[in-house]
């Protein structure tokens, strides 16, 4: 069974960058889709980018043209985030999909946090 783990939270300032990683664990035959999603204080955690098994990508409006999803190899990804805004900061969860079972891991959670 795959399972998720990311890190690369942090505090940055307003128009700073992260890039945060995000590990599948299992074996790397069942991995299909993996994401990121946040969720701010009171909000319902959302998507913010995900990538496909066949690196097709897609993103939240609100990071399109400043944050970047990869594939580094089949079980690793990574978010690139630019240009960052307050309004970003949440806890970023990664999750990563099984592509027989279609069991969803997610990760324990990071959190970024951007100062105005």
């Amino acid at each position: 069974q795959v399972q998720s783990m990311e890190s690369g939270g942090g505090l940055v300032q307003a128009g700073g960058s992260l890039r945060s990683p995000c590990a599948a664990l299992g074996k790397t035959f069942s991995i299909g889709s993996m994401g990121w999603y946040r969720q701010a204080p009171g909000k319902q955690r959302g998507l913010v980018a995900a990538i496909s098994s066949n690196d097709s990508t897609n993103y939240a409006d609100s990071v399109k043209g400043r944050f970047v999803i990869f594939r580094d190899t089949v079980n690793m990804v990574y978010l690139q985030m630019n240009s960052l805004k307050p309004e970003d900061t949440a806890v970023y969860y990664c999750a990563a999909d099984d592509k027989y079972t279609g069991f969803r891991s997610w990760g324990q959670g990071t959190q970024v946090t951007v100062s105005s």
